[in-house]
């Protein structure tokens, strides 16, 4: 096993070493918050039973996100086009200084929110270069089930 040494620091040496650490992590919390967007990306996904709306850059990380179930609808009120319309309200609120205003929207499941949230993010003043439904469809579909002998 052997001795250790321990390597003591002076107090300059520590000193320079957390005032460099602090400088690098203000460096990169300015950059992101102050980062002004031109284009992103808005993702919706509008099931039976809730509607997520996340909007990301172009790389697809994620600035804002809300559902439904968030602002407080509960049950099926989650799935309607009056809680997508507040969802992405409150969304645009979130972004609003930041951006992005020129979107492409990528569309997810059946839900009443969809069409709702899609006119609701032309009404806010989003320019919507494309849209894009991106709903699983099943190949097959499941097994189907055993003959019924009677």
């Amino acid at each position: 096993m052997g001795k250790k040494r321990v390597i003591e620091e002076t107090g300059d040496q520590a000193l320079k070493a957390s005032s460099a650490l602090h400088d690098k992590i203000k460096d990169s919390a300015g950059k992101s918050s102050s980062k002004l967007l031109e284009r992103g990306k808005a993702y919706i996904n509008a099931t039976y039973n809730n509607t997520v709306i996340a909007i990301t850059d172009m790389q697809g990380n994620v600035i804002a996100w809300n559902s439904a179930g968030a602002l407080g609808f509960k049950g099926p009120k989650k799935a309607t086009p009056f809680a997508a319309a507040k969802v992405v309200e409150s969304v645009s609120e979130k972004i609003a200084k930041t951006g992005p205003t020129k979107i492409d929207v990528i569309v997810k499941g059946v839900g009443g929110g969809r069409d709702s949230a899609i006119r609701a993010f032309a009404g806010r003043g989003f320019e919507i270069d494309s849209i894009v439904d991106m709903t699983p469809i099943p190949h097959n579909g499941p097994r189907p089930p055993k003959v019924r002998r009677v």
